[in-house]
């Protein structure tokens, strides 16, 4: 989701910008706002466990397969699809660092099946409104500093891929990313995939520079913008490019190019989007290490089924090959539901508390069959990087039932279509101190388990 704008508001756990947000399937521009995985092995090859000595992973040394199988906190044994199947981890708490799959040759010759890995990805949330924070980073939004208990938690109630948005030019210097920055993402990570879950770390809104939402003209793409993208993608990509499979790399959020005559959104430009995916794809895998063959994840324009699911719509060439791509897609369908806090005088979409009916449910459903055809034709699988729904603020609270049940019919509409359902949560649904889940989101995802 774009953020705030300073000052930040957080309402009922969700953020909504002032500025609008992406226009989504079936909202107007402007809706805005935020609403708020197999077990595998830690980080990177050959390093230890809190509980379990050393894990398997593919020692550096053994040269073995990509270090996602082996054992997690829990020293129980873990896996990961790889080159098209699941190869099984080495036994857990193992002394000797041993290779984790049965492969060879290290993480530039290991290869990953982003289809097959749907399923490891299992069902996700974000950490929304913490390291994405433009105003005083993670903290700045009312949330609380991540620690390693709330990640433990995640894992411990079944949470398998955890999207981790970050603010990397807000506190970048020159174009330089802060080191202090990329090593609070890097100890974030660590625990993430120390905890068997898979992480995904992107660049996010951060002021809207990728759009060029405060330039002149807005939402061009300029050789300024190119440069910059791919000045913090090597960096990125450099400063991470250790960590094994676990980790997936996102190259933007909402983002998307609009011919403007003289307003800010018009006609969704396309090849922009098309030319800074391909951008991200080439400039990572530059970048050495695991970066070579791991996971990508390129953004949909403003990540919305409606505007990706088009023939203009083009997935990067990938010098890795072809399997190793995810595209993103965000839902909060209808927004007038999911994100919308209050009506305005005349205004022709009033907000609903309420949500179920069997036209509300055909919509979802239609679309999500739309999404999975796109999946099919274009041959890249899917991650719903972002779903969610408010709680609301008085008088304008949404039924209980009613978020159960829209939360309810997006992870099944994703499960049944291998779509990777990944919660917007800014603290809303799941506890920021041990992960525990709300009653809505804990129905939610007992649904599909």
């Amino acid at each position: 989701m774009l953020p705030f704008l300073a000052p930040a508001l957080v309402v009922s756990g969700l953020a909504c910008s002032s500025e609008g947000g992406s226009t989504r399937s079936g909202g107007p521009a402007g809706a805005g706002g935020r609403v708020t995985g197999a077990a595998g092995a830690i980080n990177s090859a050959g390093t230890g466990t809190s509980s379990g000595g050393t894990t398997g992973g593919g020692g550096a040394s053994s040269g073995g397969a990509v270090g996602i199988s082996g054992s997690s906190n829990s020293g129980t044994a873990g896996s990961l699809t790889a080159s098209g199947g699941t190869t099984s981890g080495a036994s857990a708490g193992t002394t000797s660092g041993a290779s984790g799959a049965s492969g060879a040759g290290g993480a530039n010759n290991q290869t990953v099946d982003t289809r097959a890995l749907v399923k490891a990805l299992g069902f996700g949330t974000n950490i929304g409104n913490t390291l994405e924070n433009t105003t005083a980073w993670e903290t700045g939004w009312g949330q609380p500093l991540i620690t390693q208990a709330f990640i433990n938690g995640l894992a411990r109630r079944g949470i398998r891929t955890v999207r981790v948005p970050v603010a990397w030019d807000t506190y970048a210097n020159n174009g330089v990313i802060d080191a202090s920055k990329t090593d609070r993402v890097r100890q974030v990570i660590t625990w993430i995939t120390g905890a068997g879950m898979y992480a995904i770390v992107n660049i996010h809104w951060d002021g809207g520079w990728i759009n060029n939402e405060k330039g002149s003209p807005a939402f061009a793409l300029t050789s300024d913008i190119k440069t910059k993208f791919a000045n913090y993608w090597k960096q990125i990509g450099t400063a991470f490019s250790g960590f094994d499979h676990q980790l997936i790399l996102e190259g933007m959020n909402e983002e998307g190019s609009w011919t403007t005559d003289g307003q800010k959104y018009g006609t969704p430009n396309i090849p922009p989007l098309n030319e800074m995916n391909q951008l991200f794809v080439t400039t990572v895998r530059a970048q050495g290490g695991y970066n070579a063959t791991r996971a990508l994840l390129i953004a949909g324009f403003n990540t919305d089924i409606d505007k990706t699911c088009v023939p203009a719509f083009t997935v990067p060439t990938d010098p890795a090959g072809t399997g190793k791509l995810f595209l993103s897609i965000h839902f909060y369908t209808p927004w007038t539901f999911t994100i919308k806090e209050m009506n305005d005088a005349n205004d022709t979409q009033p907000l609903s508390t309420a949500w179920g009916t069997a036209a509300e449910k055909k919509t979802l459903d239609d679309l999500f069959s739309k999404l999975g055809t796109c999946s099919t034709d274009k041959k890249i699988p899917i991650i719903l990087g972002e779903f969610g729904v408010t709680r609301g603020t008085a008088p304008n609270l949404r039924e209980a039932a009613s978020r159960s049940a829209w939360m309810t019919a997006v992870v099944k509409a994703s499960v049944t279509r291998g779509i990777v359902p990944v919660l917007w949560d800014t603290g809303s649904e799941i506890s920021r101190t041990d992960g525990a889940f709300s009653a809505e989101l804990q129905q939610a995802f007992d649904s599909v388990q």
